[in-house]
């Protein structure tokens, strides 16, 4: 799996982010994911935004949790 790194994240032309774009930097399947976002979204850490069948991660919410400013970091 291409890992990617916070800043390639943060350099991004967007305001959401997949699940496989959330996977890749934490090292994690991508399918969990959206799991864990339709069944216990508290557990992740980030927000998260269920749509039909979609889960979106708002960039800004996901950063500020791989920065340490919504609780934990994690380990990616």
């Amino acid at each position: 799996m291409e890992r990617l790194t916070l800043a390639q994240i943060e350099a991004m032309e967007r305001d959401m982010l997949t699940p496989v774009i959330v996977a890749k930097y934490l090292g994690c399947d991508d399918h969990t994911i959206r799991l864990q976002a339709r069944q216990r979204p508290e557990l992740l850490g980030f927000p998260v935004i269920c749509i039909g069948s979609r889960v979106k991660i708002p960039k800004a919410g996901f950063v500020a949790y791989c920065k340490g400013e919504l609780g934990c970091r994690p380990a990616g």
